[in-house]
């Protein structure tokens, strides 16, 4: 089974409703829109399930939702605020440029800053750009010139995933280069559980407190644990 990228509907991993674990908007009622296929290949992925078919069945993780049906769906939910992930949900950009008028809800779009913002109706970017321990080549997760396009936009944050001391001195120089303002830099722990979030956390408290940067958390997985829909 092969589920092709469409202007008319969107591939849907999951839907569910919970509160924002990651970022600024951290704790805030929302519902997930989690979509499929993504164009990156980080080693440490806590989603697979949305393009990883040597892993998992694609016919039993994507659903391609008709966009009226899922329209509807969303509108129906009590969260305001709409986070659309993945994956990476600026694959599907036209169906989403589509749907995203028709809801009334507060929108908040998670990306690796691989693809350019070029989406209308989104109130906050939450971009991701990968370091080196993701396992990507530096060519295909590490885009200027579209990086700097989100760096313009004051809607912009940016989110970065820290695995190792190799990440930190990377990082550094990568917000040297897009001259991000440290307000805008949120230094996320990279694990699936609470112990690993707590030890790598406490070490990015002091780097935040002398740079200037945020630290953000996995407030999902502190409360429960690497699952689905949460």
């Amino acid at each position: 089974m092969k589920l092709r990228i469409a202007k008319d509907r969107l591939l849907v991993s999951e839907i569910f409703d919970s509160v924002q674990g990651e970022g600024p908007s951290a704790g805030t009622p929302s519902t997930f829109l989690r979509l499929g296929h993504c164009n990156l290949r980080c080693a440490w992925c806590d989603t697979p399930y949305t393009w990883d078919w040597e892993r998992h069945r694609l016919e039993d993780e994507l659903r391609a939702w008709d966009l009226d049906a899922l329209a509807a769906d969303l509108v129906a939910r009590a969260p305001q605020n709409l986070v659309v992930t993945g994956g990476e949900p600026l694959l599907q950009r036209d169906a989403l440029a589509a749907l995203l008028p028709r809801l009334g809800k507060r929108v908040e779009v998670e990306t690796a800053g691989t693809l350019p913002p070029e989406l209308e109706g989104v109130a906050q970017w939450n971009v991701s750009p990968k370091l080196a321990s993701s396992g990507n080549p530096l060519d295909k997760r590490w885009r200027p010139d579209v990086l700097r396009a989100f760096a313009r936009r004051e809607d912009a944050v940016f989110k970065f995933v820290i695995a190792s001391e190799a990440d930190l001195e990377e990082l550094r120089a990568r917000v040297s280069e897009l001259a991000l303002p440290p307000e805008r830099v949120w230094l996320m722990p990279e694990g699936t559980d609470a112990a690993t979030l707590a030890e790598r956390g406490r070490a990015l408290s002091e780097v935040c407190v002398q740079e200037g940067w945020r630290l953000g958390w996995r407030l999902h997985v502190s409360l429960w644990g690497d699952r689905r829909g949460v």
